[in-house]
């Protein structure tokens, strides 16, 4: 599946999806944010999909928001910022948090610059796999705005409090190696899309259907009561056992590791 601003491709159920406006490091335009959305959704359909390695076209992950673009029609500012309700996402948010919504594992592959709303995606990401050059910034107090992305789903649970007050008031660039000492990135890696690819194909050996519980189960019970994890986990192990795909997993591991797991099931 391609087109002019998002080009996705399959290879033995990973799906690789590329921002494609290189010429403008990747910048955020409404088109761009209409393309990311409807990848998404259209992922979410595909049962047989057992990853997602997502990144930039040309060396960059992505500028940020493109600005002087999106404030060129106001019509376009108000269809990204629009929800109908306060605690739905609006198309602003769904291209970070829709990444944390599918019930796959999604890599992020991060090299060159990796700014502002860049940084907001990548933070809906299970993985980040960066190259040793890459730069990147929580930005958006820059320009005198509040990250509002939805990132900050996933930057509370990856460092304390203070820290992620201190990147985001500061807009500072931070070096790869930085990064990683803030746990704001998952590794760094000199081929990062080798190792996203890697990475993704281990994961791809487990049960689809273990993966997608195992995700919801972390990023729904995080945060969540005793009483709301204790029943989401017992939930979801009994879906586990009685699909199809448990006994797949034992067969793999007992008689014969090349046997092919059935599509995942719905509704993770």
């Amino acid at each position: 599946m391609t087109d002019d601003l998002v080009a996705v491709t399959q290879k033995n159920g990973i799906a690789y999806v590329s921002l494609n406006r290189p010429k403008k490091y990747n910048a955020l335009n409404y088109k761009l944010f209409k393309k990311i959305d409807l990848c998404i959704k259209n992922l979410a359909k595909d049962k047989s999909l057992t990853a997602v390695v997502l990144f930039g076209a040309g060396g960059n992950f992505s500028s940020g928001l493109d600005v002087k673009s999106v404030m060129s029609s106001p019509l376009d500012a108000v269809n990204l910022l629009f929800k109908w309700l306060p605690g739905n996402a609006n198309l602003a948010q769904r291209v970070s948090i829709g990444w944390r919504r599918l019930p796959v594992p999604v890599i992020a592959v991060m090299e060159g610059i990796c700014y502002g709303g860049g940084m907001q995606i990548v933070l809906g990401a299970d993985f980040r796999i960066a190259s040793p050059d890459c730069k990147m910034s929580i930005m958006e107090a820059k320009w005198g705005l509040v990250p509002d992305m939805a990132g900050l789903a996933g930057l509370r649970e990856l460092m304390p409090k203070d820290q992620a007050l201190m990147l985001t008031m500061s807009a500072d660039i931070l070096s790869a190696d930085q990064a990683l000492r803030l746990n704001l990135i998952t590794a760094i890696e000199q081929d990062p899309m080798a190792a996203a690819t890697a990475l993704a194909t281990k994961l791809s050996q487990t049960s689809p259907d273990a993966n997608a519980a195992i995700k919801a189960s972390i990023n729904k019970n995080w945060s969540a009561s005793i009483r709301q994890l204790l029943r989401r986990e017992s939930w979801y192990q009994v879906r586990l056992l009685l699909g199809k795909n448990r006994v797949i997993a034992a067969i793999r591991q007992a008689k014969n590791a090349e046997k092919s797991y059935k599509k995942r099931q719905s509704g993770w």
